[in-house]
């Protein structure tokens, strides 16, 4: 069977909220113009991608004052674009580099 026919499965699970919290979500499903189910499985979704995120920020290497200054060397390069008008710095403003960071 190809992957695109590929029979989903519908698993039923019994979820106790607390009326405060059911109240709450079925108005906010109601803005949203989604079932009260549809609702919920996204707001999961999105708290267990937080958290996916937030175990990734965990394990993934720390940052070291060379490849900080890595980037900042990558950064300083002269391009040949303009930035545009919203992305120009204000004048009189003056860069800020922790001590060590850019190697000057």
């Amino acid at each position: 069977m190809p992957a695109s026919q590929k029979k989903v499965v519908v698993n039923k699970f019994p979820l106790r909220l607390m009326p405060s919290v059911r109240r709450v979500a079925e108005n906010f499903s109601l803005k949203e113009g989604v079932s009260l189910n549809q609702f919920i499985n996204v707001a999961v979704a999105e708290k267990l991608a937080h958290l996916q995120h937030e175990d990734w920020l965990a394990r993934r290497p720390k940052a070291t004052s060379g490849s900080i200054a890595k980037a900042l060397q990558i950064l300083d390069r002269p391009t040949r674009h303009e930035p545009e008008e919203a992305d120009k710095l204000p004048r009189g403003y003056v860069p800020v580099r922790r001590k060590g960071a850019s190697g000057r």
